[in-house]
Protein backbone atom coordinates (compact mmCIF):
# COMPACT_ATOMS: atom_id res chain seq x y z
CA UNK A 1 0.00 0.00 0.00
CA UNK A 2 1.46 3.36 -1.01
CA UNK A 3 0.36 6.87 -1.89
CA UNK A 4 -1.36 7.55 -5.21
CA UNK A 5 0.11 10.62 -6.88
CA UNK A 6 -3.03 11.00 -9.03
CA UNK A 7 -5.46 10.90 -6.09
CA UNK A 8 -6.80 14.40 -5.27
CA UNK A 9 -6.47 13.68 -1.52
CA UNK A 10 -3.30 15.34 -0.15
CA UNK A 11 -0.28 13.02 -0.10
CA UNK A 12 0.31 13.58 3.62
CA UNK A 13 -3.28 12.54 4.35
CA UNK A 14 -2.90 9.39 2.25
CA UNK A 15 0.35 8.54 4.03
CA UNK A 16 -1.17 9.14 7.47
CA UNK A 17 -4.05 6.81 6.54
CA UNK A 18 -1.63 4.14 5.35
CA UNK A 19 0.41 4.28 8.55
CA UNK A 20 -2.74 4.27 10.73
CA UNK A 21 -4.00 1.21 8.85
CA UNK A 22 -0.67 -0.53 9.44
CA UNK A 23 -0.91 0.28 13.14
CA UNK A 24 -4.45 -1.15 13.31
CA UNK A 25 -3.32 -4.25 11.39
CA UNK A 26 -0.54 -4.87 13.91
CA UNK A 27 2.37 -4.15 11.57
CA UNK A 28 3.49 -1.56 14.14
CA UNK A 29 2.90 -2.51 17.76
CA UNK A 30 2.14 -0.11 20.64
CA UNK A 31 5.33 1.51 21.98
CA UNK A 32 7.26 0.43 18.88
CA UNK A 33 9.25 3.14 17.16
CA UNK A 34 8.01 4.06 13.68
CA UNK A 35 10.43 3.82 10.76
CA UNK A 36 12.57 6.91 10.22
CA UNK A 37 11.41 9.82 8.09
CA UNK A 38 14.04 8.87 5.51
CA UNK A 39 12.76 5.29 5.37
CA UNK A 40 9.12 6.36 4.99
CA UNK A 41 10.14 8.93 2.38
CA UNK A 42 11.94 6.32 0.31
CA UNK A 43 9.31 3.61 0.81
CA UNK A 44 6.44 5.82 -0.37
CA UNK A 45 8.22 8.09 -2.85
CA UNK A 46 7.23 11.32 -1.14
CA UNK A 47 9.06 14.37 0.18
CA UNK A 48 10.37 14.75 3.72
CA UNK A 49 7.79 17.48 4.31
CA UNK A 50 5.00 15.10 3.35
CA UNK A 51 6.28 12.51 5.83
CA UNK A 52 6.60 15.11 8.58
CA UNK A 53 3.05 16.37 8.03
CA UNK A 54 1.68 12.82 8.04
CA UNK A 55 3.51 11.96 11.28
CA UNK A 56 2.31 15.23 12.84
CA UNK A 57 -1.29 14.37 11.90
CA UNK A 58 -0.93 10.89 13.41
CA UNK A 59 0.21 12.45 16.67
CA UNK A 60 -2.64 14.96 16.67
CA UNK A 61 -5.10 12.10 16.19
CA UNK A 62 -3.64 9.97 18.98
CA UNK A 63 -1.97 7.24 16.92
CA UNK A 64 1.60 8.19 17.82
CA UNK A 65 3.69 9.94 20.44
CA UNK A 66 6.89 11.80 19.52
CA UNK A 67 9.66 12.12 22.08
CA UNK A 68 12.30 14.64 21.09
CA UNK A 69 15.67 12.98 20.64
CA UNK A 70 14.19 9.47 20.76
CA UNK A 71 11.73 9.18 17.87
CA UNK A 72 8.06 8.65 17.15
CA UNK A 73 6.37 5.70 18.82
CA UNK A 74 3.02 4.01 18.35
CA UNK A 75 0.70 5.13 21.14
CA UNK A 76 -0.85 2.67 23.57
CA UNK A 77 -4.13 1.21 22.25
CA UNK A 78 -6.28 3.09 24.76
CA UNK A 79 -5.11 6.37 23.17
CA UNK A 80 -6.04 5.36 19.61
CA UNK A 81 -8.96 7.20 18.05
CA UNK A 82 -12.27 5.44 17.66
CA UNK A 83 -12.66 4.17 14.12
Amino acid sequence: MTVDQLNPEPLWEQLASIIAARIKAGDYQPRQVLPSEAHLQQEHGVSRGTVRRAVQALGERGWTVTIQGRGTFVADRENWPES
